[in-house]
């Protein structure tokens, strides 16, 4: 068996998770790689035998998506170029972790696109979603990257074919513990921004980790780092708390590692605001704003002792074994059954 594994690089989330499952798949069947998008911060650190455009949303510097850029930068004639050049018929069936151009192409050529994503679980009726009618987000979330069935992960399994969040091995394997500091990840606002606000919580030390700047600085209690995984996961290991957008691999490591957590969904960003109200159901803090007026709400919150429990020691290899199931199950593949035995073993 030979699958095509796609993933979005808009976003740091979709990668990581790649990272997890890829070398699960890779201990009983052949996986390629195809890979779009270009606002990631983390490589994926394997071949990868695809490499497009794709069609991704740019960073604003206060608050939300800007969505002038976005346009700007999206190559329609590219991206159509693009889904020609998938050679679908070299594989049994896709994987797509909200990945454009292999689900357009799977759905031009009737091949199978199996969605594997965050962003499928919000297209269930029982997770909780934003208040705000967003009809063209709604309408983006379906159709930007179509599929034949799906599984989602999300903060909590709301169906059955909705997953616990896939925590990353570098942070299962530590022991976390509390430092004086806090740490910051909001990369849709500028680090003026964040500076102005943070710096005036005193007797309070920020750890900012920041798209918009290359070098180290500091301003009073608030140190600004440019993004670097490894130094993100240290710090996010070791810290008392964590402010950050309400995008879903970050809130979920931080609930893993038993940290303090307050976000601050981004705006015209429909998956963050239904992220926000989940967290907000199970008691995580929520704030819609970043100004003046936030202060207050940010030492109340640094002052508060509340920590969210959860448990995410599910293994990822639950989900694998049962996209397989019920891929056999359809397509009554005969021929892949023993390969599969040996994956579920």
């Amino acid at each position: 068996m030979k699958v095509l594994y796609a993933i979005q690089a808009t976003g740091n989330g979709h990668i990581s998770r790649a990272k997890e499952l890829i070398p699960l798949l890779q201990k009983n069947i052949e996986v390629d790689v195809l890979l779009s998008g270009t606002s990631a911060d983390i490589e994926l650190e394997m071949p990868v035998r695809f490499r497009f455009k794709g069609l991704s949303f740019v960073f604003g510097k206060n608050g939300g998506i800007n969505i002038w850029k976005t346009i700007v930068k999206m190559d329609f004639w590219r991206f159509f170029r693009d889904i020609k050049q998938v050679p679908l018929n070299e594989y049994d069936f896709v994987i797509n972790d909200f990945e454009p151009v292999s689900a357009w192409a799977c759905r031009l050529h009737k091949k199978h696109c199996i969605a594997l994503s965050h962003q499928y679980s919000l297209l269930n009726q029982t997770v909780p979603k934003s208040p705000k009618k967003a009809r063209l987000s709604k309408f983006i979330l379906r159709y930007y990257a179509p599929f034949s069935v799906g599984y989602g992960f999300h903060f909590k399994s709301y169906t059955s074919n909705i997953y616990l969040p896939i925590i990353k091995n570098q942070i299962k394997k530590v022991s976390p513990i509390k430092k004086n500091y806090f740490v910051v990840y909001l990369p849709a606002f500028d680090d003026q921004k964040i500076v102005s606000i943070l710096s005036k919580i005193y007797k309070t030390n920020w750890v900012v980790f920041s798209k918009h700047t290359k070098e180290k600085y500091r301003y009073g209690n608030v140190k600004v780092n440019p993004i670097s995984t490894k130094g993100f996961n240290k710090k996010l290991i070791n810290c008392r708390g964590v402010l950050c957008g309400a995008g879903f691999e970050t809130p979920a490591e931080a609930l893993y590692l038993k940290k303090k957590l307050l976000v601050i969904p981004m705006k015209n960003q429909y998956e963050q605001q239904c992220n926000a109200e989940a967290l907000r159901d199970m008691g995580v803090p929520v704030l819609y704003y970043l100004n003046q007026t936030s202060i207050e709400d940010i030492k109340s919150w640094v002052k508060s002792k509340k920590i969210v429990k959860v448990d995410y020691t599910q293994s990822p290899q639950k989900v694998i074994n049962q996209m397989f199931i019920d891929y056999i199950k359809r397509y009554s593949k005969q021929k892949y059954f023993y390969k599969f035995n040996s994956v579920s073993s």
